[in-house]
């Protein structure tokens, strides 16, 4: 997929016919005579193409003053995997936006956490996506406040500040203009659709993603990794705490066959947004498989693992710091030691939370609280303790920026850096912290073992070079060729 597909109209027109579900996302249809917008899947029968218009974003059309389709909501669908392939401002700043930063700071506290200014970051989201990062900011405001006007039994005004908006006149006025429904007429069309919490303050939520998606290795590598104590494998479900702006939460995600099931516990409702997109962002499930296995399967050697279990997803994070923290603990370790060496930091510096659910008991700890461990206490060799005081002391004074905002390669630069910092370790910080689709590791046990069974180049520099024709995806190679082995990462735990 190119960028700007929705200025590519007989593309798109095409797309729209076939109701093309890959197609979600990227581009929405306008329909001049009803007013509506529909993502290309809308099942209802498509409208004639000149009265068509297509936008690049919800909010370009909101703004535009086309209103959601009641029948294909196509506010829900899965994200434009635009904003994880790339890393430019446009880019930078959709995912600070989801992660709800905008909100949070304003418009001035998106642009100093860019370093750009207002205007600038104004003028390219404008050019690109037809909206500023206001009408950005609010489009998302309106999805989360739907969610929850529909799955839930919250009172409307809890619903207001949940979402985001800053009162509950402009919530009513924002729901009425999007979804030309007042909530109260929402939540009745919605029918029997909310259930019941059995904790309060849980809502149950559905995660939507583009087929295919292979589950296997991607919660099979979160649970067989999991902190003891921060995450846990239990009745099907991955289930993890998470450190929040406002608070802290417990999420439990359940693969299903057409999308995941997601189950929050929030100390603070405001936080509902971020957790969204931040369990999102750990599952990959704003990816293209069909452009990812498609690349893939142009090399011979990889196409049989594609076809054999097609749509992997990069298991990710939650937080960027802590997966930078834990890839120095695993460092020439095996996955129990690192594991052990997590738990303990965790049993000693993590701050407690109540699980009445589960078995989970801490949030992992911060870089402030890690950079006060004395390095003697830490049972490693003394190399290792100067790189892990060195990560967390960078973290916790702000010389290191680990976060949805980074720049991939000036952060590699400075992980570089750092004593004890090879790139092995930068590039699967890179991987399944920063969220870089291509980066790669040459050098690791599994891949160089994976490859040589295969049939393809054994060395590094070699392999590296045979993987020129898997860009921009070699992360997700990685994830192919780690799934020849037996390890159980690649398993979904019984």
């Amino acid at each position: 997929m190119q960028n700007g597909m929705h200025t590519d109209r007989d593309r798109c027109v095409r797309a729209v016919r076939s109701k093309d579900a890959r197609f979600d996302g990227w581009f929405f249809t306008a329909v001049t005579t009803t007013g509506i917008y529909c993502r290309p899947s809308c099942p209802v029968v498509p409208p004639k193409p000149e009265n068509m218009t297509f936008l690049p974003s919800a909010a370009a059309c909101q703004q535009a003053g086309f209103r959601a389709c009641k029948r294909c909501r196509p506010d829900t669908s899965p994200g434009s995997p635009e904003w994880n392939l790339r890393a430019d401002l446009v880019a930078r700043a959709m995912r600070l936006i989801a992660d709800g930063v905008v909100d949070r700071d304003g418009v001035t506290g998106l642009a100093v956490r860019l370093g750009y200014s207002t205007r600038q970051i104004e003028r390219q989201l404008l050019a690109e996506l037809g909206a500023g990062p206001l009408a950005l900011a609010r489009a998302q405001r309106a999805q989360t406040a739907r969610l929850l006007i529909e799955t839930t039994g919250l009172p409307m005004a809890d619903v207001a500040f949940a979402a985001g908006f800053a009162s509950v006149r402009a919530f009513n006025d924002t729901v009425r203009e999007v979804f030309a429904l007042s909530p109260t007429d929402l939540r009745t069309r919605a029918g029997g659709g909310r259930v019941a919490p059995a904790t309060p303050g849980t809502l149950a939520l559905r995660l939507p993603f583009r087929a295919p998606l292979n589950p296997d290795n991607l919660f099979g590598h979160l649970a067989a990794t999991g902190v003891p104590g921060v995450e846990e494998w239990r009745d099907g479900a991955f289930r993890r705490t998470l450190r929040l702006p406002h608070g802290h939460g417990v999420v439990a995600l359940t693969p299903h066959p057409d999308h995941i099931g997601c189950r929050l516990t929030l100390t603070d409702p405001r936080d509902l947004t971020v957790a969204i997109s931040r369990c999102r962002r750990m599952l990959d499930l704003d990816a293209d498989p069909v452009a990812v296995d498609g690349q893939l399967r142009t090399d011979p050697l990889l196409a049989p693992l594609v076809d054999k279990a097609p749509g992997r997803r990069v298991p990710r994070t939650v937080d960027e710091a802590e997966f930078a923290v834990r890839a120095v603990l695993g460092q020439q370790v095996s996955t129990a030691a690192a594991r052990t060496h997590a738990a303990r930091l965790v049993t000693a510096y993590g701050d407690p939370v109540d699980d009445p659910e589960g078995g989970l008991t801490h949030l992992f700890p911060t870089p402030e609280a890690l950079a006060a461990v004395d390095p003697e206490s830490l049972p490693m060799p003394r190399t290792r303790r100067t790189t892990f005081t060195t990560l967390a002391t960078q973290l916790a004074s702000g010389a290191l920026h680990l976060d949805v905002d980074s720049d991939w390669a000036e952060t590699r630069a400075r992980l570089l850096a750092l004593p004890g910092f090879g790139p092995w370790t930068v590039d699967v910080i890179a991987m399944r912290a920063l969220g870089d689709p291509d980066a790669f590791l040459p050098t690791d046990l599994g891949v160089r073992r994976a490859a040589s069974e295969l049939g393809l180049p054994a060395t590094p520099a070699a392999l590296t070079a045979r993987a020129a024709a898997w860009r921009p995806w070699r992360a997700y190679a990685v994830q192919y060729l780690w799934a020849t082995d037996s390890h159980p990462i690649n398993f979904l735990p019984a």
